[in-house]
């Protein structure tokens, strides 16, 4: 592979090189996450599951390609899947700081614990396995800010 191609697979996978922060570097991705949630959470529904389902696809390409250049199985330094589970988290999440810190924290939480069946899903391989345990964890952050912000509108 060129050097110019593994320039950009390491600049996707790597969340703009947030992955290469030296202290939690999931969260560093999680945090670039953020700023992109915040740029597209005024789009149209449609507009932004596209969005996010484009960072999904692309994350796993580039996850995939990465792990090979790095030469590491799901490289703490790929923080692509933190981005895109991040922005599964916040879709449709009312708008406001208290939700964006809360889904912050338990994105971050259900990443980090990984409760079932999360933690079995990141033995797949390649981009998938990379990517699929942080959806699933954006997927249960979803589900509990909407019941949390269901029991608050009653």
């Amino acid at each position: 592979m060129n050097r110019p191609a593994r320039a950009v697979i390491l600049f996707i996978a790597q969340g703009a090189y947030a992955g290469k922060f030296p202290v939690a570097p999931g969260t560093a991705g999680t945090l670039v996450g953020v700023l992109i949630q915040y740029v597209i959470r005024n789009t149209s529904p449609l507009l932004y599951i596209a969005m996010t389902f484009l960072f999904c696809i692309i994350g796993m390409w580039a996850a995939g390609r990465a792990e090979i250049i790095l030469g590491r199985k799901d490289s703490p330094s790929i923080v692509i899947d933190e981005i895109a589970g991040f922005l599964v988290a916040m879709f449709m999440v009312p708008a406001g700081w208290g939700y964006l810190a809360a889904g912050f924290v338990l994105f971050r939480l259900f990443d980090i614990t990984k409760p079932w069946p999360l933690y079995s899903l990141q033995a797949l391989n390649g981009g998938l396995g990379i990517m699929i345990d942080d959806i699933g964890a954006g997927i249960y952050t979803n589900i509990t800010l909407q019941l949390i912000s269901f029991v608050i509108s009653r």
